[in-house]
């Protein structure tokens, strides 16, 4: 019996070490993004349309494990100063909300500064419950965190939102009912500098304001934040400020 017992733990032991293994930490030099999926995630190419209505380039990156989904949307607002002032030269003279003002064409300000909370209200439209919201960061970098369960699987999705150098990340892990919340998933997100160095700021990010200092880890053979993209340098790192 206790030879049984062994070859048992022995067996979970392996399982668990596999299951483990399937896991990556996925780094995206252009996005400027750190992540771990289950496997390596599928890309797809596609539109957002923001509050002002912009159809702003985006990516989805996401990846499958048995019934539970993970994914990381990004949306570059970077491009919503062009489209939108564009946008408003077609408006009726006066016209309002479409015109905006000078230096605020079609309100592309408005659209950047809030973006966080337009996703978050988009998230709120689903078929589902809202259990929880609340302000978040991760590593400094502000935004949102929502709960919600489906009302027709009672599926649970945890997402969060957050904005950096003016591209949108939503960050999402649906999981069946009674599963274990995503938390390897959901903890995971980390920022990349121009150079695919990883950082992290000592204090609260906000897009829109200058950026506070990032963190110093110098001679740690990496850089300042959770992971670096592969072949990146960190002597390349932008020095804290």
């Amino acid at each position: 019996m206790r030879l049984i017992l062994i070859s048992t733990t022995l067996v979970l032991s392996v399982s668990g070490a596999v299951f483990a293994q399937e896991w990556i930490e996925f780094a995206n030099r252009e996005d400027r993004f750190t992540c771990n999926f289950p496997s390596q995630p599928k890309v797809m190419e596609t539109t957002y349309r923001s509050e002002h209505g912009a159809d702003l380039p985006a990516r989805v990156y996401g990846a499958v494990q048995g019934q539970s989904r993970y994914s990381v949307t990004v949306v570059d607002y970077n491009q919503a100063q062009r489209m939108l002032t564009e946008k408003a030269k077609a408006c009726p003279a006066g016209a309002e909300p479409c015109l905006g003002s000078p230096g605020d064409e079609g309100h592309w300000k408005a659209d950047v500064r809030g973006a966080i909370v337009y996703a978050s209200w988009r998230l709120m439209q689903r078929d589902a419950k809202l259990t929880s919201f609340v302000w978040n960061f991760v590593d400094l970098v502000e935004g949102h965190q929502l709960q919600l369960t489906n009302n027709a699987d009672k599926s649970r999705t945890f997402a969060g939102i957050y904005m950096h150098e003016n591209k949108l990340y939503i960050i999402e892990g649906t999981v069946p009912a009674g599963y274990p919340e995503p938390g390897l998933f959901q903890q995971s997100l980390g920022w990349l500098d121009e150079n695919g160095v990883g950082l992290r700021y000592q204090s609260y990010y906000s897009n829109g304001f200058p950026p506070p200092p990032r963190v110093n880890r110098t001679g740690r053979g990496q850089g300042q934040g959770r992971i670096d993209a592969p072949g990146a340098n960190p002597g390349q790192a932008r020095p804290p400020q």
